[in-house]
């Protein structure tokens, strides 16, 4: 399996990128009533604090800026969706609608413990610069 742990770094990077930018604009539309999404009231609790962590969360993830926190918050609030909004109504995520929030919640639990793999702007700032001979 050394073809696929060659470029573990890379997929990594790439599934973070691609996970934090859904889960991002999922809270933009919600938030400001964009792509098809009705609009939440100002400040309504939990939607528009879940859509709000949504929005910023996703997008540190995405840019792989203190990525394994907002992982790990982003991961907690789905988590706190499921049970609260969907597993109310039925026991599995089939039945209940919540395979979004399942999916999410162990996709940013698992950014959380990989980390931001390639190409994030924490990795990168930390990275010296090389000097000019």
């Amino acid at each position: 399996m050394q073809v696929l742990d060659r470029f573990q770094r890379e997929v990594t990077g790439v599934f973070r990128i691609v996970v934090g930018f859904l889960f991002a604009t999922h809270g933009a539309a919600a938030l400001f009533g964009v792509l098809g999404t009705e609009k939440l009231a100002l400040l309504a609790w939990p939607s528009w604090w879940a859509a709000l962590i949504q929005t910023i969360g996703g997008a540190l993830v995405m840019l792989g800026l203190g990525t394994r926190y907002a992982a790990l918050l982003c991961s907690g609030s789905m988590a706190y969706a499921y049970f609260t909004v969907h597993q109310t109504s039925a026991l599995l995520p089939v039945q209940n609608g919540g395979e979004l929030a399942a999916m999410f919640c162990f996709a940013f639990l698992l950014i959380a413990f990989l980390g931001s793999g390639a190409w994030s702007v924490q990795r990168t700032a930390a990275q010296p610069v090389p000097a000019a001979k």
